[in-house]
């Protein structure tokens, strides 16, 4: 066995070719800049991928949320464990480049026909021979000699599959970082227009107890207090439907923490207290989106696929393997490991050329190549996609600065409007509905404001995720049962 250790690693020497094409993934079938106008980031501002969430989401407040969600989200609990699995099908995928041995003990007892046996005076006329063999080995049992890299192929595949999930755990994670940022900002903003309504409820109420009044001195017509009730009712309405969108929107808050924890949702903290990032720099050159976690995820789908194409490739040639085994057999298990024993081995290499498989090793190329060719289309996609996300959302922010001033100056007006057509009904130069329709146009007006304030907070959320920000607060320690897991693994 020693003299043959040379030839056996020759032959694993030689399973460190692979079949596997050369390949480089596709140019980013997009502009070579991002439509970012004149906000473009300086060139030494730090990327948004740089940028953890903790810095562009200040508020401690919403800190406590996110924070909360990462360690309790089911959604994220799920990415997290597909990596590990994932992690643990490429382990066993590249055990098998090594050879496995194995510790074997047999007790093996036959009973022979005398006249097979020859002769024996310990035995009857007519009986059988009792025949007792002990055995202990090391074995390993049908190794294949990797010479055309099929199983490094399948190794390379697994490695490219694990990176993916790995991807996908960090595009879970961004998502979710944004998804409760938006929906924390959602309750906020539902939260501030219940408040509204219910204190827009409150002055028309009032309102009505006044016209009521004066319908009874005469004063105010029955038409005057109808009106009025339609705008009670209406406001009424509108306090009902928001104090619905703020339940809904806390349960689905509650989902993303996976946790239902009162605490957490503060009622003294306002859309105004909660802030985020202003100036988050943003590139010119687009191919900062091959950086998203989506995009690499979709990169590593590539590269798989492509390694599947090597293991298809040497499918066609011969496949070598051994089986050995060495040890020790006696007829007596006492002297199974002293001078007593004998030693045996055996060694058994085996050679199989496929020859005939009905087409099947063509057609697992095929498959192997179309699948390779739909990866590249998914690639591109996935940038594709990512690109027009970024576009979005910085077309949304070169407006919305501007939507929220020019709605500011609207709320401005619309309450000068209200003061005055008040004070004019007061000294009976104009009609109270006159009145009712200053109110419910400062209403509007106000209820506007709220939402376009939260769009851009939730546009520069969009933003961050879009560009590929919000990473782990801490990187994943290593459990230490196994080495560390890199691309040279399979090389």
């Amino acid at each position: 066995m020693i003299r043959r250790a040379p030839f056996l690693l020759a032959g694993l020497l030689l399973g460190a070719c692979t079949l596997i094409p050369g390949f480089t993934p596709p140019a980013p079938p997009i502009p070579a800049e991002l439509p970012v106008g004149e906000d473009a980031a300086p060139a030494d501002a730090p990327e948004a991928q740089t940028i953890g969430w903790q810095e562009f989401f200040p508020a401690p407040p919403l800190q406590a949320i996110i924070r909360t969600a990462l360690a309790n989200n089911r959604d994220l609990r799920a990415a997290m464990l597909n990596v590990e699995a994932t992690r643990a099908l490429y382990r066993v995928q590249r055990s098998f480049i090594m050879p496995g041995v194995t510790a074997n003990g047999t007790e093996n007892r036959r009973a022979i026909p005398e006249a097979l046996g020859g002769a024996n005076p310990l035995a009857r006329a007519g009986g059988t021979r009792l025949i007792t063999q002990y055995e202990a080995n090391l074995a390993s049992t049908v190794f294949e000699l990797d010479l055309f890299g099929r199983i490094r192929s399948l190794s390379e595949s697994a490695l490219q599959d694990y990176f993916a999930t790995e991807a996908a755990r960090d595009a879970a994670q961004i998502t979710l970082v944004a998804e409760v940022a938006n929906t924390y900002l959602q309750w906020l903003a539902d939260r501030k227009i219940l408040i509204l309504s219910r204190d827009t409820l409150a002055a028309q109420e009032k309102s009505l107890e006044l016209i009521a009044a004066s319908n009874e001195k005469g004063v105010a017509s029955q038409l005057d207090v109808a009106q009025v009730r339609t705008a009670v009712e209406s406001a009424r309405a509108n306090v009902a439907l928001y104090d619905r969108l703020v339940e809904q929107d806390r349960n689905a808050l509650f989902l993303l923490l996976g946790t239902h924890d009162e605490a957490l949702l503060a009622p003294e903290v306002t859309l105004d207290s909660v802030t985020v990032m202003e100036s988050l720099p943003v590139g010119v050159s687009s191919h900062v989106l091959l950086a998203r976690p989506d995009v690499r995820q979709a990169e590593h789908r590539l590269l798989a696929a492509n390694a599947d194409i090597g293991a298809a490739r040497a499918a066609f040639f011969p496949t070598v393997s051994l089986t050995g085994s060495y040890g020790f057999a006696s007829t007596d298990l006492s002297t199974l490991f002293s001078g007593g024993a004998a030693g045996a081995w055996s060694f058994v290499p085996q050679a199989t050329l496929p020859l005939f498989l009905g087409g099947r090793n063509f057609a697992n190329l095929d498959f192997s190549e179309a699948s390779r060719d739909a990866a590249v289309a998914q690639y591109e996609g996935a940038i594709q996609a990512a690109f027009r996300e970024v576009a979005d959302e910085l077309a949304a922010r070169r407006t919305l600065d501007d939507q929220l001033a020019a709605q500011r100056a609207l709320v401005a007006a619309a309450q000068q409007a209200y003061d005055l057509s008040y004070a004019r009904y007061r000294e009976g130069l104009d009609s109270f509905l006159t009145v009712l329709d200053a109110q419910r146009s400062l209403f509007v007006a106000q209820q506007n404001e709220i939402t376009i304030d939260r769009q851009r907070r939730t546009n520069l959320a969009n933003l961050y995720k879009a560009l590929g920000g919000g990473l782990r607060e801490e990187s994943t320690q290593s459990d230490g049962t196994d080495e560390t897991v890199s691309a040279g693994d399979s090389k």
